[in-house]
């Protein structure tokens, strides 16, 4: 065939422009800060990254489960042996047919492709995604006719030279979306960078079940504190920005976005996109923010975040749920980069809004954020007979109270369940007035130096005294002390008190009687869910009841933020609904008459919906009303 030569040459000019693009895409993210990752392990563990962990994720999604797993493990094989049979010309009626079947796994996935964006759901990106069914139907079919004669199931020249025309228009179509697509910048950009990402992942602990929802300390001796422009954030975060496949994921469990909020955390990563490699939104084909028209985001890596590319309410809108980070198929960590931007804002240029500023002096100058007198944290306690660590020294159980101590409807719970400890006869103490803020609310409004100085505080007292474990019944204070306090040299053991609550049931250290109640539902908190996982613990305490419980539609690790979360309640940016009012709509369709929580921030938002509503209480509030008083 006269033209036998011209594929071969196309495969390789494609493949050096994917080439010379590739380096380009890596320059670009280069333009990040240094972060030191492990290059040999991370390519190695890649694979199985991506068969295990991401797609543990995509089968959430079955239908894009089984049409991801078909379309791109058939391209994955199909290239390779392109390559070889086309490329390099190796003669095989093996390998032939090989390349047939991988090539119709292929095309059968993106016809799938192709009937899902007929008619998109709106969180899915349009614009050039639309394009993308064609351009992979154009590739597996153009390569899959050219393979036949190679198979030995067409004799060779069949077709003529009008056929071959054809057919290469169609590879050319196919092989440019395909590959050039990938490294200069196209639907298929998730692929190479993905690939990447998660070889490279800032968080290599959220591999292989493990979890990592901690935030990362800062440098305060650094020269500028936080992330200011997109070439500030770590090489490694605009890698993973330049991953996302517009699949809308994060934008359809946000509750900011729900509410209508200026964020939407998928054009968030695409704004970051923009910034690292300049440019504007104006190809941008999704959902915008709620009330800012796409179009008018522009900027520069060298250039001001929130001076044209995105607006500070926008990064104060976030409540720090993890419910866009726990849907992400391609790992994204949205909250970092949101708290590395407002990090900025708070530490260099003091412009926190709301009562954020206030909030933060508080915490400076008295240790609570209400800006209550520090000696009168152990009020509470005046009539609860429990020792203080200050005077026993060591203990079974260290009481982390937080700063539920000053409020009263906090101290019901928290009496609620010193209650329960001395029914179980556990041996318990609390640091009264010596204990202060665990810093949770300075580190997600941005101002780690007042969070770390907290932190340390708090370590050189507990490092008095002995203990075996601390509960507490604050899922915000226990996500600090479990899993950021370790950055500054506090290892501890931490419950939260459901989980050490069921425990004590488990050991039939308390006894209840049967709940007589209406029907319950369960509100899981962010805190203590998609941060530590921890979604039984509840469930079975209640269940231990004879409670039948009525799951909302968002529970477990799809809950819906209350929106107390990340200082929400502090900067308070307004949008056109309320989250709490959204939550208690959930509740409201379960028919349930009672919603049991497990967090003092919870409790106060969903009580601060209008009644009429169901009621709001904290386990340990149910817990005490079935208690069979006895001495164990």
């Amino acid at each position: 065939m006269a033209l036998e030569w011209l594929h071969p040459v196309l495969i390789a000019a494609v493949l050096v422009l994917a080439a010379i693009g590739a380096v380009r895409r890596v320059n670009l993210w280069r333009q990040g800060q240094k972060e030191p990752v492990d290059i040999v392990g991370g390519l190695l563990a890649m694979p199985g990254r991506y068969m295990k962990d991401l797609h543990d994720v995509v089968e959430r999604d079955k239908y894009m489960s089984k049409t991801h797993v078909a379309t791109g493990g058939g391209f994955v094989l199909s290239m390779v042996l392109i390559v070889l049979v086309h490329g390099l010309g190796v003669d095989s009626k093996l390998l032939g047919w090989a390349l047939l079947a991988s090539l119709a796994m292929m095309f059968t996935g993106a016809v799938f492709v192709y009937l899902r964006r007929r008619n998109p759901p709106s969180r899915l990106s349009k614009g050039p995604w639309m394009r993308l069914p064609k351009s992979l139907l154009s590739f597996a079919g153009a390569f899959f006719i050219l393979t036949l004669p190679l198979a030995g199931v067409l004799p060779e020249g069949t077709g003529g030279w009008l056929l071959t025309l054809v057919l290469t228009v169609l590879v050319i179509y196919g092989l440019s979306e395909m590959l050039l697509g990938m490294t200069w910048g196209g639907p298929m950009k998730h692929a190479f960078a993905g690939a990447l990402h998660l070889a490279f992942h800032r968080r290599p602990e959220r591999f292989g079940g493990g979890r990592s929802t901690g935030l990362k300390p800062i440098d305060l001796g650094q020269p500028v504190l936080g992330v200011q422009k997109p070439s500030d954030f770590k090489w490694n975060q605009l890698l993973g920005f330049d991953a996302c496949v517009q699949c809308g994921r994060c934008e359809a469990v946000c509750p900011a976005f729900a509410a209508g909020q200026p964020l939407n955390p998928k054009k968030l990563i695409q704004d970051m996109v923009v910034g690292f490699a300049g440019g504007t939104d104006s190809h941008y084909a999704g959902s915008p923010y709620p009330g800012i028209d796409i179009g008018s985001a522009s900027g520069g890596p060298h250039q001001p975040i929130t001076e044209g590319l995105v607006t500070p309410d926008t990064l104060w809108s976030c409540t720090t749920c993890r419910a866009c980070v726990e849907e992400c198929p391609m790992m994204i960590e949205h909250v970092d980069a949101i708290v590395d931007m407002r990090r900025f804002m708070t530490l260099e240029k003091g412009s926190t809004p709301g009562k954020g500023a206030e909030v933060l002096e508080n915490l400076i100058a008295t240790d609570n954020p209400n800006g209550f007198a520090p000696a009168s944290r152990s009020n509470w306690a005046a009539d609860q007979n429990l020792n203080l660590m200050s005077e026993v020294k060591e203990a079974e159980v260290l009481f982390w109270v937080s700063d539920g101590a000053f409020d009263m409807r906090s101290q019901r719970i928290i009496r609620a369940f010193v209650k329960l400890l001395k029914a179980a006869n556990v041996d318990v103490a609390i640091l009264g007035n010596e204990e202060q803020d665990s810093g949770d609310l300075a580190r997600r409004l941005g101002d780690d130096a007042t969070f770390q100085q907290l932190a340390r505080n708090n370590i050189a007292t507990l490092s008095q005294y002995r203990f075996k474990k601390i509960v507490t019944t604050d899922p915000h204070a226990y996500h600090c002390l479990k899993n950021e306090y370790g950055d500054f040299g506090g290892n501890y053991e931490v419950f939260h008190h459901t989980t050490y609550l069921n425990e004590l049931v488990q050991q039939d250290r308390l006894k209840f009687d049967q709940f007589q109640g209406g029907k319950v539902t369960y509100h899981d908190p962010c805190y203590l869910g998609r941060y530590n996982g921890e979604y039984e613990a509840p469930r079975e305490l209640l269940r231990s009841l004879g409670i039948e419980i009525a799951e909302m539609e968002r529970s477990g690790f799809r809950s819906r933020c209350c929106g107390g979360g990340g200082g929400a309640p502090v900067t308070d940016i307004p949008g056109e609904q309320r989250i709490a009012d959204m939550r208690m709509e959930d509740v409201i369709a379960t028919d349930a008459e009672l919603v049991a929580v497990g967090c003092q921030q919870c409790t106060a938002m969903l009580e601060g919906v209008v009644e009429p509503r169901p009621e709001v209480k904290d386990i340990s509030e149910i817990l005490i009303d079935v208690l069979i008083e006895e001495v164990h």
